[in-house]
């Protein structure tokens, strides 16, 4: 069976949507979709899975690991495994990104 899911039905926050693979439909991969105004993104953080940001549009200064990156719109990150990392909208419209997680529910350990 198909499963067509809301984005407004995922939604963690307002900046946030969350489909968690295992939770909403059976499989082993989760989504965050994210918008994120200037100056908002989340605490470092880290995974024990790698995890694949798509930058679609805006700006985020990213700390993976001991590297700083600036990456625009139209732009594919990924941060090995177990990399501390966070991002921030450093630019002034908003931030839409999508990042996914290799994994059918979301384990991150919190570092700030």
């Amino acid at each position: 069976m198909t499963d067509l899911l809301a984005l407004a039905d995922l939604r963690t926050s307002s900046s946030v949507s969350l489909l968690e693979g295992r939770r909403h439909s059976q499989v082993d991969v989760s989504i965050f979709v994210s918008c994120f105004e200037a100056g908002d993104g989340p605490s470092l953080h880290r995974h024990p899975y790698p995890e694949v940001f798509v930058v679609e549009e805006g700006t985020a200064a990213f700390t993976s690991g001991s590297e700083q990156l600036v990456v625009a719109g139209g732009h594919v990150l990924v941060i090995p495994a177990e990399t501390p990392h966070r991002f921030e909208n450093v630019g002034t419209n908003p931030l839409r990104i999508v990042s996914i997680h290799p994994s059918g529910e979301v384990r991150q350990t919190d570092l700030c």
